[in-house]
């Protein structure tokens, strides 16, 4: 009787087990896009899905797929030009080798930054932000990802004397991880918004490290994986918005709802909500 009495008890936790995580996933199931109305949109490096990254041609493609907002990562070159391009080195997006502080602005037009994406983008060259904003200003959201500023000095106020050209930046955003360079845009033109984009170490946030970063900054921005809906709420309260990416997580749009973000930072620039949607982000 007492094996009896187990057996039944195991079984019933089986059904339990079973019940439970069938709720878990009922939350999981795709997202459907009248759901995601009213959403940013921000085709991450352009649309790299598609194009190769950081290029007039992802960035067009974005524009195309209908996003509300194109993200690239600007650079120093050894001339101290704005160069679109989100690695240390040139190695892995063109044809070239070496760091990006090696290359005068001549010297990294010739590179070809399309070829290692696919044969068809043979000849597609690196930009600078100066002809992002001259292309796309006025038509898109331009985000701009400060890169590695502890190797580019100076580059803060190279951005805000390029941006100090337009006359409404309602429409740009720029963002770091580095925060002190935020705060030195802040100082230098209090009129550009900004957004901090946080490292999963600072996670959870205290009250005061948000009272912080919302006194000067428009956007907070996170790593799905490390955010919770308490702290979107908090922010959100603090009238920031929150901008969501993900490492190679699947359920990256469902998530983004689930958590009441304002919208996601993704390859591809349109909701996909039938494939796969992730991208990494350094």
């Amino acid at each position: 009787m007492k094996v009896r009495r187990k057996k039944r008890l195991l079984s019933a936790i089986s059904v339990l087990a079973i019940f439970m995580l069938f709720l878990a996933g009922s939350s999981l199931h795709p997202v459907k896009k009248a759901e995601l109305e009213g959403m940013i949109t921000v085709a991450h490096r352009g649309a790299s899905g598609f194009a190769p990254e950081n290029t007039m041609a992802a960035f067009q493609k974005g524009l195309e797929l209908g996003a509300d907002f194109l993200e690239c990562d600007v650079q120093l070159s050894k001339d101290n030009e704005l160069i679109l391009i989100h690695d240390l080195y040139v190695d892995r997006t063109t044809n070239g080798q070496g760091s990006v502080r090696q290359f005068t602005l001549k010297e990294l037009k010739q590179l070809d930054a399309g070829t290692s994406f696919h044969p068809s983008y043979a000849g597609e060259t690196l930009i600078t932000l100066d002809e992002l904003l001259k292309e796309f200003y006025g038509k898109i959201g331009i985000l701009i990802e400060v890169k590695h500023p502890a190797l580019n000095k100076g580059i803060e106020e190279k951005i805000v004397k390029l941006l100090a050209r337009y006359p409404d930046l309602e429409s740009i955003v720029v963002q770091s991880f580095d925060v002190n360079v935020l705060k030195r845009i802040h100082e230098l033109n209090s009129d550009i918004q900004l957004g901090v984009l946080i490292n999963g170490s600072f996670i959870p946030m205290s009250t005061k490290y948000i009272d912080e970063l919302t006194s000067f900054a428009a956007y907070i921005n996170f790593n799905v994986s490390s955010l919770d809906k308490r702290t979107v709420d908090q922010i959100r309260k603090r009238n920031c918005k929150v901008l969501v990416w993900s490492k190679k997580d699947k359920r990256l749009i469902q998530k983004a709802v689930l958590y009441g973000a304002d919208g996601v930072i993704t390859d591809f620039s349109r909701w996909p909500v039938d494939q796969e949607v992730f991208m990494e982000m350094e």
